[in-house]
């Protein structure tokens, strides 16, 4: 039954994705587990491709091999592995296990085997139980021989992909179409998936591109993802924080100097330009240069050509730009803070990233990939969060995106063991330790972010709303400013200290 099942799945015209995840599923059915987990290795880590009976933030998760001695052995052996009961190894999924509401299950029966595909080590099977005995020899010997139909399933997947990269004739295409293969952007939203698409498709191109966005949604992970992707990827990404350049260094930053051009160049020194020269210079918050740099980054992409800072003759560049912005560009120019032809040249190709509250689930696969950094980082068993919990980060707005989440999730973790949670035990994540708006607060930053001009009528005094208001003001600027309270309060435009007198009056600090 379960080989004509799979049998099936490996003739059918499947996309990758769906045949791996039905494959698990069928066999969590055939062994009547608790949960099975089909992970690739890449670089001395695993990361799981489809899962079955786990929650839903596991796919975020990213194993790190010497840091889990049971996937350590199963990539040891070619043979399956069934762990006893009593095993003393820490076990990987501890807390993970799909439930009812109530307290995280420990795993107590666990079995797995390596994968290989082409000679070459592709990843881990594994097979978990709550319930101690679910396992035996024969279950053992068993997982050996469909481990077989496993692999044969990765094959054919890796050559459907392969098939379809040569269909679009695309050079070195076979590096990228590994099943499970990705970079470190994480989702599978239908708004991810076409933005990915159509970054792989312009970034074959030599176009200039604008990623546009808000602050903290990861705009250089997409300019990194650009890059690797194109005919460059051999060649250097350099990259260029503008906001942090000050104007008196910026031209030499960007274009080099000569010794002796300015009161402290005591070397000859080449710019970010010819740093790039043959691959991609990517310029970040590209909308607070100041204008008289912007004239001669305009000149710099209108001839491919830049000149050192004291040196007479110009030099040669081949470089393709990637420029990343969290200001309406387009109102920059109207107000005349930004140059209309410089937006023009950077603009060749816009790029809207989408902001995390419109990429569904994406937002708990996230949360597991944080997770699984804090558990290490903080030497804890394992970390998860509760029903409550995911309920909680679903429906936050997140006006300061992936970088509030990470945030977040990192916060929690620490007040989790601060409030006397041990770190030898399965740690859940309730959601007060996160910190986020609930219940009508968190209706009220929904509504005030998509209705900013409606009337509100909480019933509640005056003073209060202020307060209220205040709050999300400020938690939404140090959000969108990684916590740095002097950036918060120009955010704000207000004094600093009055941001501090504020901030411990509302109860923030």
């Amino acid at each position: 039954m379960l080989d004509d099942s799979l049998l099936a799945d490996l003739a059918a015209d499947l996309p990758s994705v769906v045949r791996l995840q039905r494959l698990v599923r069928t066999l969590r059915e055939s062994f009547r587990c608790g949960a099975v987990c089909l992970l690739r290795l890449q670089d001395d880590v695993l990361a799981p491709v489809a899962v079955e009976g786990l929650v839903r933030e596991a796919l975020g998760r990213r194993f790190e091999v010497a840091r889990h001695p049971r996937l350590a052995a199963l990539l040891a052996s070619r043979r399956s592995t069934l762990f006893p009961s009593d095993s003393a190894l820490p076990d990987p999924y501890d807390g993970l296990v799909e439930q009812q509401p109530g307290e995280p299950l420990h795993v107590h029966d666990c079995m797995g085997i390596s994968l290989h595909v082409e000679g070459e080590t592709w990843g881990v099977l594994t097979l978990d139980a709550l319930v101690a005995g679910t396992f035996d020899e024969a279950s053992r010997l068993l997982l050996e021989r469909y481990a077989l139909l496993v692999e044969a399933a990765v094959r054919v997947s890796r050559l459907e992909q392969e098939v379809r990269a040569l269909r679009m004739a695309r050079q070195d295409a076979l590096a990228h179409v590994a099943v499970g293969q990705g970079s470190e952007i994480l989702g599978h939203s239908a708004v991810l998936q076409r933005l990915l698409h159509e970054l792989d498709v312009v970034a074959e191109s030599d176009l200039p591109v604008l990623l546009m966005g808000e602050t903290g949604v990861g705009k250089e992970l997409f300019a990194r993802r650009l890059h690797q992707r194109s005919p460059r990827r051999q060649q250097p990404l350099v990259q260029v924080n503008c906001a942090a350049l000050p104007e008196t260094l910026a031209e030499s930053e960007l274009f080099g100097h000569v010794k002796g051009a300015f009161s402290g160049a005591t070397a000859e020194r080449a710019g970010r330009f010819e740093a790039a020269d043959g691959g991609t210079l990517f310029l970040d918050e590209v909308g607070e240069l100041p204008l008289p740099i912007q004239a001669k980054l305009l000149r710099a992409l209108q001839n491919g050509e830049v000149q050192r800072l004291g040196e007479d003759t110009p030099r040669r560049v081949d470089v393709r730009i990637i420029a990343a912005t969290n200001r309406q560009l387009a109102e920059s120019v109207r107000d005349g803070h930004f140059r209309a032809d410089l937006y023009h040249r950077l603009s060749v190709y816009p790029v809207v990233i989408p902001p995390l509250r419109e990429r569904d689930s994406d937002v708990l696969v996230l949360a597991g990939h944080f997770l699984e950094i804090n558990r290490a980082r903080l030497g804890v068993r394992s970390l998860r969060l509760s029903s409550d919990a995911e309920a909680a980060l679903l429906g936050y707005h997140w006006p300061g995106n992936v970088r509030e989440l990470e945030h977040v999730i990192s916060r929690a973790a620490i007040k989790a063991l601060g409030h006397g949670a041990r770190r030898d035990d399965i740690v859940t994540l309730e959601p007060e330790w996160l910190d986020l708006p609930h219940g009508e607060t968190l209706k009220a930053d929904r509504d005030a972010t998509e209705h900013p001009h409606a009337e509100t009528s909480t019933g509640e005094p005056l003073r209060h709303q202020v307060e209220a208001a205040q709050r999300r003001a400020i938690r939404q600027a140090l959000a969108a400013c990684d916590d740095n309270w002097a950036n918060a309060a120009r955010r704000l435009a207000v004094d600093p200290s009055n941001l501090h007198k504020l901030a411990r009056r509302l109860g923030i600090k």
